[in-house]
């Protein structure tokens, strides 16, 4: 298996076949649309040209970014995928900061992959000194 890793490639079609294969929402081709427009980077990696593992970083670029989406094929994962891509997200982020400052990397993680985070340097919140993390989801009407 040899593994190609790319930087803002990554396609509606491949967005959309890749969140459906670990039963993520489907989402309007519109939104993914502009969802991929106002990514930071999206990372693809393939195997003989098809994507088998995808990472979008969303945020501002220079204070907060998110790991808003990281799914790789399920006959993929546990292949280092998920760990490279986060390393090549974690180097972009370092290039983008200012001098003598920190720029916070997060994400949410799905159910069962929170070991796989910690792993990778994440810390579960809430911590002693930082509170849970919080959302709301918001109807579009």
């Amino acid at each position: 298996m040899v593994l190609e890793m790319k930087e803002n490639d990554l396609t509606v079609k491949d967005y959309h076949r890749l969140r459906t294969s670990v039963g993520w929402s489907v989402l309007p081709e519109q939104q993914i649309e502009m969802a991929l427009k106002n990514s930071l980077i999206t990372i693809t990696v393939r195997d003989q040209g098809q994507v088998v593992g995808m990472c979008r970083l969303v945020g501002d670029g220079c204070y907060i970014c998110y790991i808003q989406d990281l799914v790789i094929l399920p006959e993929y994962q546990g292949s280092g995928i998920g760990k490279s891509m986060i390393e090549r997200v974690i180097a972009y982020v370092n290039q983008q900061g200012f001098p003598d400052t920190n720029i916070t990397l997060a994400l949410f993680s799905a159910i069962g992959k929170e070991e796989f985070y910690q792993k990778q340097g994440f810390c579960i919140r809430p911590s002693d000194n930082r509170g849970a993390g919080m959302e709301m989801i918001l109807p579009v009407r």
